[in-house]
């Protein structure tokens, strides 16, 4: 099984610059989006073969969630906690047989830290929820988590420290989700991998000199670690600001 996960800052922007031409050559079993940036019935994606499911941002132009997949969940779930995280649209929870996938777009703390309080009170609720959720079944968390973890997980790491999405509060609220039954795909393949980002300012050469964050993740049930067969980062794949992550796995033989 092939999921995909892809922060498009703007899908009808990234459509213009391949998004579909990427999306049908990965052909993904999953493939989730996050800044969708649209309302309802402003884009027309013709997926054949896929369910579309949406969690649109009330205020314009802002954030918004989606996933497209081919096999039909027994059930869909849009946001959680406060009613201020509904009106964002940035989480989808779909229920699987095997496990829950839950996609999510993690609000930025802002460059002068204004929603840091707020940041990490979503945290905590989101922790919450995904800790509900694995007392049921396995959860695989996916998205734009807004954090580097470790220093390993940006090029400048020293002059970033206590900067928005590298605070030592948002690593810590990670640090305490893996440490509760829970790993990043990712590390656990390449635990000592650098140079590995999946974001990158739009200042010129930026990207092309590969100065990045990590800040998109498959998290999963430490418990389901087995299933787990490759974690990749595309980051060959243009079209947004931050490229698509990928997670393979397979579980009809576990």
């Amino acid at each position: 099984m092939k999921l995909v996960s892809w922060n498009v800052n703007g899908l009808r922007a990234c459509v213009r610059k391949g998004f579909l031409d990427y999306f049908h050559e990965i052909d993904a079993d999953i493939f989730c989006v996050q800044e969708t940036k649209l309302q309802e019935g402003q884009i027309n994606l013709e997926l054949e073969g896929y369910h579309q499911y949406w969690n649109y941002a009330e205020r314009k132009g802002y954030s918004g969630t989606a996933i497209f997949t081919k096999q039909k969940p027994l059930s869909v779930s849009y946001g959680v906690g406060e009613e201020e995280n509904q009106e964002e649209g940035r989480i989808i929870t779909l229920e699987y047989d095997e496990f829950y996938l839950v996609n999510v777009y993690t609000p930025n703390a802002k460059r002068d830290l204004t929603r840091l309080a707020y940041r990490l009170q979503w945290e905590d609720e989101l922790f919450a929820y995904l800790r509900q959720l694995d007392e049921k079944k396995p959860v695989i968390y996916c998205g734009d988590l807004n954090v580097a973890h470790k220093e390993i997980d940006l090029k400048n790491d020293k002059t970033n420290h206590g900067n928005s999405g590298f605070t030592t509060e948002e690593r810590g609220k990670m640090t305490r989700l893996l440490d509760s039954g829970f790993i990043d795909s990712l590390r656990y393949f390449y635990p000592n991998k650098d140079d590995v980002y999946t974001w990158w300012s739009y200042m010129k050469t930026i990207r092309e000199r590969n100065v990045g964050w990590r800040i998109d993740y498959f998290i999963v049930s430490d418990r389901i670690k087995d299933w787990l067969t490759d974690s990749q980062v595309h980051s060959h794949i243009l079209g947004s600001d931050h490229c698509p992550v990928m997670l393979e796995l397979d579980y009809r033989n576990k």
